[in-house]
């Protein structure tokens, strides 16, 4: 991992700035505001890269057959300001990218943004919904959530420094804060030995759960079904070229490689937003590679390009974005599923029979 060591002074007066801010949270000198219904803060220590999206999608899809849920961000890069409801005419420059993801993956459960956390869980409740995911909010601590899961990349267990010489927005010790940690994108076919290994560079207490994941990439989707081509997979003999801007583009580039060999990627930072040269660019490169071509992009960067005007008739009838979805690895899945149906059943107070869940999602 690369670390910017010109820049660890930079970090050093970083670090002592988030430091006092989590003794005034802690000594309660800066306030922290509980909720009456179960909120569900999913979150991280570094900046990008940890698959946040896939885990906030896993919870939705877990609880949105049983209670009234919502997903609550701040919008990242998003064009409007206060606490925006998705809706069908939403897009990306709505409500940024990963909530406008989110919002076309999930008909039963409301997204929402707003800047103001606090303000935005008290609408939601306002509206009925019974539990709430917040989004990326770990260091969002005007909030104190009924439960709090932190990922953290496998291949940044140690080693890492503060922002800006490295990616940590706070110190590995934030980590106490955590009910459940959840180490990502671990390599295939880990032995007892490593996972062991990867628990021992984790300061956790008893109380704390660890839990282990992986990425799993899904079969393509095409970004413009309306006009889609007819490919669906990738051969050997295809040209890809690779659109993304996202933080870590690694994994999909290799996942895209392993199908065939014949791959342009175009890399921009995360959530960049598409200019006009960006679209040109995309066009000429997609227009120059040999047929059969296809183009291939993330989730996240499909529903910024969806806004993007320029693209041309020919990239539009061959572009597909590439799903991914989390697995839970040691046979851990129904461990975890159970966990977050425990936690929120014990924070009701109650467990819901079968008839109270669905008059709870239908009334």
């Amino acid at each position: 991992m690369r670390i910017y060591r010109s820049l660890l002074p930079a970090s050093w007066l970083y670090g002592m700035a988030v430091w006092v801010r989590n003794r005034l949270f802690d000594c309660g000198m800066l306030k922290s505001r509980q909720f009456d219904i179960p909120v569900i803060c999913i979150g991280n220590l570094a900046v990008g890269g940890t698959g946040k999206t896939p885990h906030v999608e896993h919870l939705l899809r877990l609880l949105q057959e049983r209670y009234r849920v919502a997903v609550l961000s701040r919008g990242y890069k998003r064009r409007t300001t206060g606490f925006v409801l998705a809706n069908a005419h939403s897009t990306a420059l709505d409500l940024g990218d990963e909530p406008m993801q989110l919002h076309s993956k999930f008909a039963d459960v409301t997204v929402a943004v707003d800047e103001n956390r606090c303000e935005g869980v008290e609408h939601l409740k306002n509206l009925g919904m019974e539990v709430v995911v917040l989004d990326d909010a770990f260091q969002h601590r005007h909030i104190h959530p009924s439960l709090s899961i932190l990922l953290i990349e496998h291949d940044r267990l140690s080693g890492d420094r503060l922002l800006p010489a490295g990616r940590l927005r706070e110190p590995m010790d934030g980590i106490r804060r955590a009910d459940i940690v959840v180490v990502t994108k671990c390599p295939s076919g880990m032995s007892e030995a490593e996972y062991a290994a990867a628990a021992r560079n984790l300061p956790l207490s008893t109380k704390q759960q660890l839990y282990f994941s992986q990425m799993e990439y899904l079969g393509l989707e095409p970004v413009f079904p309306e006009i889609a081509s007819t490919i669906t997979t990738i051969h050997p003999d295809t040209s890809v070229l690779l659109v993304s801007g996202i933080a870590n583009p690694l994994p999909i580039e290799a996942e895209v490689r392993r199908h065939s060999p014949h791959v342009t990627h175009l890399a921009w930072g995360d959530h960049h937003a598409f200019q006009t040269q960006d679209i040109k660019d995309i066009n000429n490169t997609f227009a120059s590679l040999p047929t059969p071509r296809i183009l291939v992009t993330t989730e996240k960067d499909a529903a910024r390009l969806k806004t993007t005007p320029g693209l041309s008739s020919e990239v539009m009838h061959h572009a597909f974005q590439l799903p991914i979805r989390v697995k839970w690895l040691q046979g851990e899945t129904n461990k975890f599923n159970q966990h977050i149906f425990h936690h929120i059943s014990s924070f009701v107070g109650t467990n819901m029979d079968e008839t109270e869940q669905s008059h709870s999602k239908h009334t």
